[in-house]
């Protein structure tokens, strides 16, 4: 940062009575209130556009477990063969949860 030399330099006086204007300034600030409001009421007066979706039907087809795959006993999420970590007893865990 450049400093200008020519400046006229502050005695010890001058910066503490700045310091203590700045501290009063900063009292007044933290002394007004902070406004307590409930997320869940706030978030219930906005309504996105096209959020009405109770006349949608969803289609979506759904496929069943494959042969080379497996459902993981501690994520649930069906995985490839290929992400078997280790097997505990009739258990199957994957890579990520292992």
């Amino acid at each position: 940062m450049a400093t200008d030399y020519d400046a006229p330099r502050k005695n010890d006086d001058e910066s503490s009575e700045d310091s203590i204007e700045e501290l009063k300034g900063r009292r007044n600030e933290a002394a007004t209130p902070a406004v307590d409001e409930d997320e869940a009421e706030v978030a219930d007066g906005y309504e996105l556009p096209g959020a009405d979706l109770s006349g949608e039907e969803l289609s979506v087809r759904v496929l069943p477990r494959q042969a080379d795959e497996f459902t993981c006993g501690s994520c649930f999420l069906v995985k490839h063969r290929s992400q078997i970590d280790h097997v505990e007893g009739t258990v199957i865990i994957c890579k990520e949860c292992a």
